[in-house]
C-alpha cells in the first residue's frame, strides 16, 4: 500500500475518533436545560385564616394555567397557605400534566401565607429558616416569612441551592417602619447567601422569590451584595416581540413589571431570580420570562417569572 493512502487512512481514522470524542464532550458541556419559575399565587388559601379568604375555584385554576404555560421543573411559590393547601396545588397541577413530586413548605412568622418549592428534581439536602430573628430600635422582631434553603438534585453529578423568600410587603405595620422591616429581611437572606458562597465560593446559588421592591432600592441592592460576590439579576422581560434594544447607558426598554399595586394603581417589577456568578454562566437568557396571558389578574396580582439553565456535570 502506497504510504499516501496509508496516510489517508489514519487520517480518516483520526477524524472518526476525534468525532466521537466531541460528540461524548457536547452533553457534559452543554447538559439538559431546566427551569425555574417563581410566583406569588396571592393568598393561595383552602379555608377561612383571620382576615383571609379562600382563593377561589376560578382564581386557583388561573394559577393552575399559569404555571402550565411555563412547565417549570422547579416552582418557588409565596403566598402559599398551610401544608394542605400546597398539596392541593401539588395534586392539581399533577392531574394537568405537571408533576413536581418533591415538596417543601416553609412555615414563618405569618401563619397564612408562607413559602415553598415544588420540584420535579429531589433534594439533596434541605435547610429551611422558619425561626429568623432581627433586632431594630432596640426590639427584637421576626421575620414575616421563613426563607426556604434547599438542594436540588438535577443529575446525578450536579445540583444547586435554592433559597426562596418573600419579603416584607409596602403595607403599614404596627411594629415599625415597612421599609426598615424589609431592609432588615433583607440583610438576613443576604447572610444565608453569603454562608452558601463562603462554604463554596464557586457555588450554583439561585435567590428566587417575591422581594417587595425595586431594583434601585436600598433592600434590593443589600441582597445583591457586590464585587465578586454580587448577584446576576436575570431580568427577564414579555415575549411580545420587542427588541432586546439599549439606549446608550439604559437597559433593554421592555417590559418587566410583575406586580399590580392596586392602592396606587402602578405596575412594578418587585419578582426576581437572582443567580450567583457560577450559576450565571448556566444560564439561557433567551429562554427567560415573565408571563404575558389573557386575564393573568383572576390568578394573583402577581405575574410569574421563568429562567431556564443549563445543568453541568460537575
Amino acid at each position: 500500500m502506497a504510504i499516501t493512502e496509508l496516510m489517508r487512512l489514519w487520517l480518516r481514522y483520526f477524524l472518526i475518533l476525534f468525532t466521537c470524542f466531541l460528540v461524548a464532550l457536547v452533553p457534559r458541556i452543554h447538559g439538559e436545560t431546566f427551569r425555574i419559575a417563581t410566583f406569588n399565587v396571592e393568598g393561595y388559601l383552602l379555608a377561612t385564616n383571620g382576615t383571609r379568604h379562600p382563593k377561589t375555584p376560578d382564581s386557583r385554576s388561573k394559577v393552575r394555567e399559569s404555571v402550565l404555560a411555563l412547565r417549570p421543573d422547579i416552582l418557588a411559590l409565596q403566598e402559599i397557605g398551610g401544608p394542605e393547601a400546597l398539596q392541593e396545588l401539588q395534586d392539581s397541577l399533577k392531574a394537568e400534566g405537571l408533576a413536581l413530586p418533591y415538596s417543601e413548605h416553609v412555615s414563618g412568622f405569618d401563619p397564612t401565607i408562607q413559602v415553598a418549592v415544588l420540584s420535579k428534581f429531589p433534594f439533596a439536602a434541605r435547610s429551611s429558616h422558619t425561626n429568623e430573628t432581627f433586632l431594630l430600635h432596640g426590639r427584637r422582631l421576626r421575620t414575616s416569612r421563613g426563607f426556604g434553603e434547599v438542594e436540588i438534585k438535577v443529575t446525578t453529578n450536579y445540583s444547586f441551592t435554592l433559597l426562596v423568600a418573600h419579603l416584607k410587603s409596602k403595607l403599614a405595620s404596627n411594629q415599625m417602619d415597612e421599609g426598615e422591616l424589609r431592609l432588615e429581611e433583607a440583610k438576613l437572606l443576604r447572610e444565608k447567601v453569603d454562608a452558601v458562597l463562603k462554604s463554596n465560593p464557586d457555588a450554583d446559588l439561585v435567590v428566587a422569590g417575591d422581594l417587595n421592591d425595586t431594583k434601585g432600592s436600598l433592600p434590593v441592592r443589600t441582597l445583591m451584595g457586590r464585587a465578586k460576590t454580587r448577584l446576576t439579576d436575570t431580568r427577564p422581560a414579555e415575549r411580545n416581540g420587542d427588541s432586546q434594544i439599549h439606549e446608550g447607558n439604559h437597559e433593554p426598554r421592555v417590559i418587566t413589571w410583575t406586580h399590580y399595586y392596586a392602592r396606587e394603581d402602578s405596575y412594578t417589577r418587585v419578582d426576581y431570580i437572582l443567580l450567583s456568578s457560577r450559576m450565571a454562566r448556566n444560564w439561557v437568557k433567551e429562554e427567560s420570562y415573565v408571563l404575558s396571558s389573557p386575564n393573568w389578574g383572576m390568578g394573583s396580582d402577581h405575574r410569574p417569572v421563568v429562567a431556564t439553565f443549563r445543568s453541568r456535570d460537575r
